[in-house]
């Protein structure tokens, strides 16, 4: 059967992979002249099913209302080194998707949320192991942990609900007070005064997506996937309840299965065939660190819970990723985000690098109201979805549906 992938990310790279490991002939389009080369080249380095949690949560709605109001009261908005940024627009999109995380911000959507992503994220996880077993691959990886930390007693205390998930699916965690946390992250020492404490997740990874899946579209090649890059999407054509091609500028690609897994752009794709995603991108940035001290650098992934920022060691490097910004398909690099990243690194670990040296990076996270991603089949009886895996971290998501696609 030939399967085309629409998209070259980590999430389309890794579906090539495993279909062509099925057996199936593969092909894969994308813009971009090489794979992981938009939302997948610097992102945080997250492996992270522990951390995996929704946005949309109790408490959120009055935070959003007083935003949406403009209401300057509200704590985040007023931080200068805010952890979300909204650019009001005239986007209907932008607030059918606000709308919708609102409706999931209930304790009890919490709690079935955050329990189905970190299901999938665990599952997607022990695939990582397996497939690393398996091939080999490289890509600055550590199997140390993530840390998040705490600068005040409520953040601690406020992590209750979060624990009996965690609990309740067996996933593996430590609740340290005080500084036992400089156990696991000794290059916190110099700065130990600032926190009250951490909850450790040791099962979660960090790694270099970008290098991840350069290396894995590597591997598939070498094995016979077809990767068709410089071209463009322009749209899916149908007939009756069946996908027929994809058009791109510079041909009309058939195959018997489609994968629409474009991240972000997902939804503008889907839309002209019936089929409304309720995806929105959500602006990251993230800056990377060559390491000045490595012993006073971040041994794995530190998550400072104020600021929503992640530290994470990728070789000899530090990547800080973080901040959400609100702004449709804007890609402009924001110089105040970055001083954002700047100060957290410089505030978690002020001699590990030289923030003076670092590369600046944007990129958008295709985000869905309740934060789980959307995977499976659709109204055509050819055409599956992979897209809106959201804000945290990076996973190459088995595809699901191919054990039931008919040969």
């Amino acid at each position: 059967m030939h399967v085309l992938v629409l998209g070259s990310g980590v999430i389309g790279t890794s579906m090539a992979y495993y279909l062509n490991r099925a057996g199936h002939q593969v092909t894969v389009i994308d813009r971009q002249p090489g794979p992981a080369l938009e939302t997948s080249f610097a992102n945080a380095g997250e492996v992270s099913p522990g951390y995996s949690a929704p946005w949309a949560g109790p408490g959120i709605p009055i935070k959003a209302i007083k935003a949406i109001k403009a209401i300057k009261a509200i704590k985040w908005m007023l931080m200068y080194h805010s952890p979300l940024v909204i650019k009001p627009m005239l986007d209907p999109a932008m607030w059918r998707w606000g709308l919708g995380m609102l409706r999931n911000c209930t304790e009890e959507r919490y709690r079935v949320n955050k329990s189905r992503m970190v299901r999938l994220a665990e599952y997607s996880r022990d695939c990582l192991k397996a497939l690393r077993s398996e091939t080999g691959i490289e890509y600055d990886q550590r199997s140390q942990g993530t840390l998040q930390l705490f600068r005040t007693q409520k953040q601690l205390d406020g992590i209750s609900k979060d624990v009996e998930i965690l609990k309740q699916y067996g996933v593996d965690f430590q609740v340290l007070e005080g500084d036992a946390y400089l156990e696991h992250e000794p290059g916190l020492a110099p700065v130990k005064e600032k926190f009250v404490g951490a909850l450790r997740l040791p099962g979660d990874e960090t790694g270099d997506c970008f290098k991840f899946t350069q290396e894995l579209a590597r591997i598939a090649e070498a094995n016979g996937v077809e990767f068709r890059f410089g071209e463009t999407i322009q749209s899916i054509t149908r007939e009756g309840g069946t996908i027929t091609g994809v058009k791109t500028d510079a041909a009309v690609v058939h195959a018997d299965k489609y994968i629409l897994a474009l991240g972000s752009y997902s939804p503008l794709l889907a839309k002209p065939i019936g089929i409304k995603l309720p995806i929105y991108p959500v602006k990251g940035f993230s800056i990377t660190v060559p390491i000045e001290d490595a012993v006073l650098s971040p041994e794995s992934t530190i998550m400072d819970e104020t600021h929503k920022v992640a530290v994470t060691r990728l070789g000899n490097t530090i990547r800080v990723g973080g901040t959400a910004q609100l702004s449709g398909y804007d890609l402009k690099l924001d110089e105040r985000r970055r001083g954002t990243l700047e100060f957290v690194v410089s505030d978690l670990f002020p001699q590990g690098g030289d923030v003076a040296k670092a590369e600046f990076w944007t990129g958008l996270r295709p985000m869905t109201p309740d934060g789980t991603p959307i995977i499976g089949d659709t109204r055509y009886d050819n055409l599956y979805l992979s897209t809106g895996h959201g804000t945290l971290g990076w996973r190459p998501w088995q595809p699901a549906p191919v054990a039931s696609w008919p040969t």
